[in-house]
């Protein structure tokens, strides 16, 4: 009979290992949250991408700064585009 008990011990103790191994397991899997917000620092080399990360850094003293002012109105052609590209078919 006690060979029975140990046996049920070992198992009990072999399932709770492999649900703490899974808990683990999950938790590492949803740190992936820092994915992209590392994206967002390393916007992958577009020149205009690098501006306005810089003035996204400056804060709002970018507000009054001339290359911030010229970043963001060439973003906005680049986004929106022209007039003569929106009245197009």
């Amino acid at each position: 009979m006690d060979l029975k008990i140990a046996a049920r011990m070992i198992a009990v103790l072999a399932i709770g290992a492999a649900m703490i191994a899974a808990v683990a397991a999950l938790r590492e899997a949803g740190s992936e949250d820092d994915a992209p917000a590392t994206r967002l620092r390393d916007p992958g080399g577009e020149p205009a991408s690098a501006a306005l990360v810089r003035c996204r850094d400056l804060g709002m003293a970018a507000a009054d700064d001339a290359a911030c002012q010229k970043a963001w109105a060439e973003h906005r052609r680049r986004f929106l585009g022209t007039r003569e590209e929106r009245d197009r078919p």
